[in-house]
């Protein structure tokens, strides 16, 4: 009995000791800045305080789990296994203080960063009635539109032009975006990706719907789903080389993805930003972009968007 008794005291101290695993429990919206580098990146926290579990997203890829977790002192300390030009071991060090997090970590090839970054925010917003759909490309030129890279360092050519009504990456280059930002809408795109094509649409800037006919990848990662997180519930045929559509409606954090009529993602949660963002401000308005440097050969026609009234 006494035994038992002692087991929680022993925990709640360890608790008291280290700020609790309480402290990092919940996801996180960090900003990486590794010399010259700064770029976006995502973690998530769960789990008791004696077996904690940690998801990342890191620069590129999709959220996939850390190994060796575990708390040492004030520090919640994990390793994970990232993309830079290679795939290397990330050691990382975690610190909450005053509700804000930050820390530092190392990668196999010698370098260092530190991070800083903030908890998720809810956004538990609705809307009421739309707006009526406006054009985002207009089917003559790039009128709208910017080339970027969300590599600092890294400037490809853009290889995107109109072309008959449609918006056509030639062959794998920039990415484009938006010059206009948005918050909740409903966007309209019509799009048409060739056998082996791999593409992407950036919700706010931060959030891909995947557009891909590769072979060998699963339904996390495969055409229509918030890449890493959400899988489509409804398996549909693969059409490359045909027209399709997304019917795509984001509140908040509320996605719905309606693929050629079918809903396949039904209000479901988006739980953070995906590889390849912005940026990690996930309250903020951000722009729809995409995905160029991939492959080429996709086309997107008559895309639209409706904002809230």
């Amino acid at each position: 009995m006494k035994l038992i008794l002692l087991i929680p005291v022993l925990a709640a101290a360890a608790l008291a000791q280290t700020g609790g695993q309480s402290s990092f429990n919940g996801r996180w919206d960090l900003t990486v800045h590794a010399g010259h580098d700064t770029y976006p990146s995502w973690v998530e926290v769960t789990g008791a305080p004696d077996a904690p579990k940690v998801r990342v997203v890191g620069r590129v890829a999709s959220a996939h789990p850390a190994t060796d977790v575990k708390l040492s002192g004030a520090s919640l300390l994990f390793s994970t296994e990232e993309w830079f030009g290679k795939t290397m071991q990330v050691k990382w060090d975690l610190r909450v203080k005053d509700g804000a997090i930050a820390g530092t970590y190392s990668r196999a090839d010698g370098v260092n960063a530190s991070f800083e970054g903030k908890r998720a925010p809810s956004l538990n917003r609705t809307v009421r009635s739309w707006g009526s759909p406006q054009p985002l490309f207009n089917g003559t030129d790039m009128s709208g539109w910017e080339p970027f890279t969300t590599e600092p360092g890294k400037v490809p050519e853009s290889h995107w032009k109109a072309e008959g009504g449609d918006l056509l990456n030639v062959s794998p280059g920039a990415n484009i975006r938006t010059t206009r930002t948005f918050n909740d809408f409903k966007l309209h795109v019509e799009f048409n990706c060739p056998d082996e094509g791999n593409s992407g649409i950036y919700l706010r800037g931060r959030d891909e719907i995947q557009v891909a006919y590769e072979k060998g990848i699963d339904a996390l990662h495969g055409m229509g789903a918030l890449y890493g997180f959400i899988a489509p519930s409804v398996s549909l045929p693969w059409k490359p080389g045909q027209w399709e559509t997304f019917d795509i409606t984001l509140v908040g954090r509320k996605l719905t993805v309606v693929r050629d009529g079918q809903t396949t993602i039904n209000a479901q949660e988006i739980p953070g930003i995906t590889g390849g963002a912005i940026d990690s401000h996930e309250g903020e308005p951000g722009p729809i972009y995409l995905q160029g440097d991939h492959t080429g050969g996709m086309r997107y026609r008559n895309i639209t968007i409706a904002q809230p009234r």
